[in-house]
């Protein structure tokens, strides 16, 4: 009897085991559901924070902008994404005499701030997102609130870190890490990302790949008849691979439009040397740069959050997401096969 009962219980054991087994194999994810918490709705509450004139357009180490930092902090802590391993705080300081400029004003000491996912398989590979949250501050008394410049990319940023920290806190971790880079002294010379590039938190050889998000909540002239669209910058410059997945998930996920027209090696406006992926390609780290591209408000007073397009914002904030998905959750890091010309 004793051996009978042995063999049953080891038979019921067993069977446990494999319908364990089958659970866990059946779980998977599905990137809908953490892409669709990605919301106009959110993307407009935060906006109209960041780009408030409370904000006095968030110039380079002024009050306004320092203010607009501490409520980036404030939210991120509101949802348990904390700065990353290596630093003591939210803050990366820029110093004014590295953002010194020829005949240009001196500027104040200035700050980036950062946050970190800790990758679950390959945590010193770091995924970096970044977009700029300083603009031009204000002129003769009246505030240039910077709405799409670039206060959408830093909302969008936001969105992102949240929609990864939810599936983190569902078992659905990101296999790589990422740095969410919110970059000050763009609108100087791309300050704050020449600064991190040169002061890295985390070695360049780690890093696999810059998203940079530079305007993407206003549609431009050569589009006036619909948002549904992006420029996309700079993805084929130093890996294929990039180019393709965003490719890839764009179809899979958001059909965008996705516009080439200023990655063009020839374009006159030279888009791609203009904002903060530039520095991480310099030092050949693959780069792509989401762009609306400009239109009558940029770099005017008139550029407010109630002129944003929230439905194109978070059609575009979900590519760089589910983008951003793929590069950290892939087996491979992507390869570097181009000289980046």
């Amino acid at each position: 009897m004793r051996k009978i009962i042995l063999t049953s219980l080891g038979l019921t054991l067993f069977l446990v085991s494999c319908s364990t087994t089958q659970k866990t194999a059946s779980k998977t994810v599905d990137v809908n559901v953490y892409k669709n918490t990605i919301t106009p709705a959110d993307l407009s509450k935060h906006l109209y924070i960041i780009a408030d004139d409370n904000m006095e357009g968030r110039n380079t180490g002024e009050p306004g902008q320092k203010r607009a930092g501490e409520y980036l902090i404030n939210e991120y802590k509101k949802i348990g994404v904390s700065f990353p391993p290596g630093a003591t705080d939210y803050y990366q300081k820029v110093p004014s005499e590295f953002m010194k400029r020829g005949f240009a004003p001196k500027l104040n000491d200035s700050e980036n701030i950062w946050t970190f996912i800790e990758g679950s398989e390959k945590p010193e590979e770091v995924l970096v997102i970044s977009a700029h949250y300083d603009h031009v501050g204000m002129k003769n008394g009246e505030v240039f609130n910077g709405a799409d410049d670039d206060g959408s990319g830093t909302v969008a940023l936001l969105e992102i870190a949240q929609a990864f920290n939810e599936a983190k806190k569902q078992g659905f971790g990101p296999k790589r890490s990422i740095l969410f880079l919110h970059v000050t002294g763009e609108e100087h010379g791309l300050h704050g990302s020449r600064f991190y590039s040169e002061n890295p938190l985390f070695p360049v050889k780690n890093t696999i790949a810059d998203i940079n998000i530079d305007m993407i909540g206003r549609r431009d002239t050569l589009h006036p008849n619909t948002n549904n669209y992006i420029y996309v910058i700079g993805s084929d410059r130093l890996s294929s691979e990039l180019h393709t997945i965003n490719e890839e998930v764009n179809a899979k996920y958001t059909q965008l439009e996705l516009d080439y027209k200023y990655n063009d090696r020839k374009d006159p406006e030279r888009i791609y040397y203009r904002s903060d992926h530039y520095n991480f390609a310099k030092k050949g780290i693959p780069a792509i740069f989401f762009f609306n591209g400009i239109h009558a408000d940029y770099h005017q007073s008139s550029d407010t959050p109630d002129k944003i397009e929230y439905d194109a914002l978070a059609k575009r904030t979900q590519l760089a997401f589910v983008l951003a998905w793929e590069l950290a959750n892939r087996p491979e890091r992507i390869k570097v096969d181009r000289d980046g010309k």
